[in-house]
């Protein structure tokens, strides 16, 4: 099949399997190594993209399923050099150590800012409890987060 997958403001036409996952073709046909790969089960939060602005674990949406819909990475938060104020935060507040669930949980506090721009530390608790992270004990994450969306607040996007 050839679909149309719009990622990160830019439409590429790709020739996938019915049944090939969103993750496979944006690894693996589009070069989009910054989604990360690990469970395929929909445990870890590793390959969670934004479909449509909501966090979503790319390994259990079919590519097919996202023809027509706006994906985003975590390459797309930036605008070039300008950081995502999350990404600021997450630098700022040293918030990851191997980087590995860092993609995903930034898209995840992304989509959680973008419905609630005033989140409680349960609120962001709830939003990154699909993102496993074996290394920061999501202290560092969670103040990130919460200083990311009083500089959104404060600054705007």
């Amino acid at each position: 099949m050839l679909i149309r997958l719009n990622v990160n403001e830019k439409v590429y036409k790709v020739r996938v399997e019915p049944y090939w996952t969103l993750v496979d073709v944006l690894r693996e046909k589009l070069g989009h190594t910054e989604v990360k790969k690990a469970c395929g089960t929909g445990e870890c939060g590793a390959c969670t993209v934004l479909l449509d602005g909501k966090a979503v674990p790319s390994c259990l949406i079919l590519a097919v399923q996202a023809e027509g819909r706006k994906i985003t990475t975590i390459k797309g938060l930036s605008n070039g050099p300008k950081l995502h104020p999350l990404q600021e935060a997450f630098i700022k507040y040293h918030a990851f150590q191997c980087g590995f669930c860092t993609p995903g949980m930034i898209l995840s506090a992304k989509s959680l800012l973008d419905e609630n721009p005033n989140p409680t530390e349960e609120d962001v608790r709830s939003a990154i409890a699909g993102n496993l992270c074996r290394c920061t004990g999501y202290v560092k994450p969670i103040y990130a987060i919460l200083a990311a969306a009083k500089m959104i607040k404060e600054h705007g996007k």
